[in-house]
């Protein structure tokens, strides 16, 4: 087990890490619009923030050693499931090997940010 660390991702924000390495495959943290320069959060759009966050995912990704195009599967989280064509458009930017993905809408995330996205890739 090998633990992923970035500047380039936003520091985890209580007792967890950015990601994993188990086993060849690289698990990480839900990712939100943070900044990692400021840890504040960047965007008002479900669009500004979607882009933000797959900024992040692609920083951890690079990380590990690994791509979006050995995602094997996504979880995403929509505080709004009416963003949900907005965030896909951005979301499908980048995960153009179409990976698993499952996708709810929640109550509240944290800082209040629009969409969390956490993913698994191969190593």
């Amino acid at each position: 087990m090998k633990q992923i660390e970035t500047p380039y991702a936003p520091a985890a924000i209580g007792p967890y890490s950015q990601g994993f390495i188990v086993n060849g495959l690289l698990y990480t943290s839900g990712q939100i619009a943070l900044d990692p320069a400021t840890g504040e959060v960047t965007g008002s759009t479900i669009s500004e923030q979607t882009q933000q966050v797959m900024k992040n995912l692609g920083a951890l990704l690079k990380a590990a050693g690994t791509s979006y195009e050995k995602t094997v599967k996504t979880t995403c989280f929509l505080a709004d499931m009416n963003d949900f064509a907005a965030f896909n458009e951005i979301y499908g930017k980048y995960f153009t090997g179409r990976p698993a993905r499952s996708c709810v809408a929640v109550k509240t995330l944290p800082k209040n940010v629009l969409c969390e996205v956490e993913l698994i890739a191969e190593v």
